[in-house]
């Protein structure tokens, strides 16, 4: 049994530049002001390499995710994934972990904001006021979110684009400083090292691919999402190499190692403009920070929202306010994370938050596996991973590679996860076992292996309603050329080459192409006498050269046209051309004219008096035929 159905959708408000604001500024914060001086005191100047490969890393989970949005562009992301591939046991699992491993991110980057606040006001120099400055940004954020997404994506606009260019000011002033004899680090290079600090700078990452938790808010999902992950993977890498570079270029070796290493950037900028420039890279961490905390309560709130819906939480955590937003959980998730910032161990938390986001793309990546394997019908995303599955057998590898090294290194974190694995295990079996039964797709390949079926349509059928729901775009714009494109009303009979020069002008002139070429194309298509779908109704379609070319005209003859002796005449015509970049649409625009044709469509196309009825027989049938 599922979850009860909302009237209540989440709405589509985020567009490309949003999802790329969301996705970078869950990247910069602690992976570019804080763990640069850390790390540099393991690695030296390596960590430049290390930043690099963790880069690469990356790459399989952003392709793994990027497919999965576009298939099931749903609110809780990662868990949704997990949960419809391996079932609701790891989908659970898959759950709480992409929730607290956000939220412990999250709440460590507000605590940056009242560290860094230090720079900009040295009053603020107390553990109590600077945990009390994390809370205060803590409650705004949550304010920002329960008031709608629309408003917390257009603050993700101004807060990233705003920090960008601070950096990239950084980046171009630290070239007239640069010396390449800051590079000659008392710490030699070591590749053991080298590779070890991947591990420490990898979360520097982690945030990039959480825009998929609030796929379902963005605008046409199949193609902003996985343009907008990749936009900020490339934008945001180049960034992170570029700034330290610089930094180490204009610091001295042993600054890097002294007591300012939590701040390097900082550091770097007050070597240039003395303390100026040390309070303006203050305020462009905080900014980073701000951007961090944002991005992941807009996200970790989505989380337990579609657990809700999937009742593996209390109903209550899915319900939407009057704006639209999942108020309960961005709430509960705000307090937990206030818990966190005033009670709780950050650093070492963050550790475990880590590990845990590791494991989520490990898991992330089993689950495009399993989805591609399962063969289930309408699994049809709108990207495809290239290289498959060799791109996700190495990422997963890599990524159980990192893991084991932090382990080894510290086994603190490596017990919360278990304990945290165990905690939700139990609460699968004792709260939501008995409440819910899903089919999934993992059900589907074991059932192909063992030849006994165990499986209906429920996998197949959920995702169909998801495609109807992602390609809803396309639906509006086919209604909204319907109502609008040429509709010709022919009294008298016309010969078929006449009528096709009539056809061949009418287009060319709506869309700008030569005639004659048109003609001969929509002539020879129209010889075939496949055109004809259905008794008296014809369809002649043609993909044309050029791009962002599409266009229908809908054509009655009361006469009749005879195509040719073997076919009745044809008294409907439907002519449909479109460019290669229009192919998508006008597949779907071909499908929706063929289930409008019914057993009685004929009747009504020709007893209708006027453009306008027409029109409307056409309307009315498609909305009666397709699903909406």
């Amino acid at each position: 049994m599922g979850a009860e159905k909302s009237d209540k959708k989440l709405k589509r408000e985020l567009g490309l530049l949003s999802i790329f604001c969301v996705a970078s500024g869950a990247m910069i914060s602690s992976g570019l002001f804080v763990l640069p001086g850390l790390a540099y005191s393991k690695a030296g100047p390596a960590i430049i390499i290390s930043y690099a490969i963790a880069s690469l890393l990356i790459v399989p989970a952003v392709l793994s995710k990027a497919e999965l949005a576009t298939a099931m562009p749903k609110a809780g992301g990662t868990y949704f994934f997990i949960d419809r591939s391996m079932g609701p046991l790891m989908g659970t699992i898959g759950g709480f972990a992409a929730w607290f491993s956000l939220a412990f991110k999250s709440a460590f980057a507000l605590v940056g904001i009242g560290i860094f606040s230090v720079l900009v006001s040295p009053i603020l120099d107390n553990d109590l006021l600077t945990k009390l400055v994390a809370v205060f940004f803590c409650i705004i954020f949550a304010i920002i979110n329960i008031r709608g997404v629309k408003h917390s994506g257009k603050t993700q606009i101004l807060i990233v684009l705003g920090l960008i260019s601070l950096l990239i000011f950084y980046i171009i002033a630290g070239l007239f400083f640069f010396k390449l004899s800051n590079f000659e680090s008392p710490i030699s290079f070591s590749l053991t090292s080298t590779l070890s600090t991947v591990g420490l700078i990898f979360v520097s990452y982690g945030g990039l691919t959480k825009v998929c938790s609030v796929a379902e808010e963005c605008k046409n999902p199949g193609r902003n999402i996985p343009i907008g992950m990749f936009l900020s993977w490339g934008a945001i890498s180049l960034l992170y190499i570029a700034v330290i570079v610089i930094t180490i270029g204009i610091t001295r070796p042993g600054q890097m190692l002294g007591l300012e290493k939590l701040r390097p950037i900082s550091l770097g900028a007050s070597n240039m403009f003395g303390p100026i420039g040390a309070a303006l890279m203050g305020i462009a961490a905080i900014l980073a920070f701000v951007s961090t905390a944002n991005a992941g309560i807009l996200a970790a709130s989505r989380d337990p929202m579609a657990m809700g819906k999937d009742q593996l939480l209390p109903n209550v955590f899915a319900k939407l306010s009057t704006r639209g937003t999942p108020i309960f959980s961005i709430i509960f998730t705000t307090c937990f994370m206030i818990f966190i910032i005033l009670f709780l161990d950050i650093e070492r938390l963050v550790k475990t938050a880590s590990i845990l986001k590791m494991i989520l793309f490990i898991l992330v990546m089993i689950s495009l596996i399993v989805m591609r394997e399962s063969k289930i019908r309408n699994y049809r995303p709108k990207f495809k991973s290239p290289f498959y599955p060799w791109v996700q057998i190495f990422g997963i590898i890599g990524l159980v590679f990192i893991v084991v090294e932090m382990s080894l290194k510290d086994h603190y974190p490596v017990f919360i996860v278990v304990g945290f694995f165990c905690f939700s295990g139990l609460w699968y079996l004792f709260f939501a076992r008995d409440k819910i039964w899903r089919e999934y797709s993992l059900l589907h390949i074991v059932e192909r292996v063992t030849g006994q079926k165990s499986t209906g349509h429920l996998v197949d059928e959920e995702l169909r309603e998801i495609l109807i729901e992602r390609d809803s775009l396309k639906e509006k714009r086919f209604e909204k050329l319907i109502k609008e494109c040429e509709i010709i009303d022919l009294y008298k009979y016309i010969r078929p080459d006449k009528f096709t020069k009539l056809i061949a002008s009418k287009l060319a002139e709506r869309l700008k192409l030569n005639h004659k070429k048109l003609y001969k194309l929509l002539l020879k298509r129209e010889k075939d006498s496949n055109v004809v779908i259905h008794p008296g109704v014809a369809i002649v379609s043609h993909i044309i050269k050029g791009r962002d070319k599409f266009d229908m005209i809908f054509v009655r003859s009361r006469m009749g046209i005879i195509l040719s002796d073997d076919v009745d005449p044809v008294h409907a015509f439907f002519i449909i051309v479109a460019s290669p970049d229009k192919k998508s649409f006008y597949l779907h625009s071909l499908m929706w004219i063929i289930q409008i044709v019914t057993e009685d469509f004929e009747k009504k196309w020709i007893a209708a008096k006027t453009d306008e009825e027409l029109r409307e027989i056409i309307l009315k049938s498609w909305k009666k035929n397709v699903s909406i």
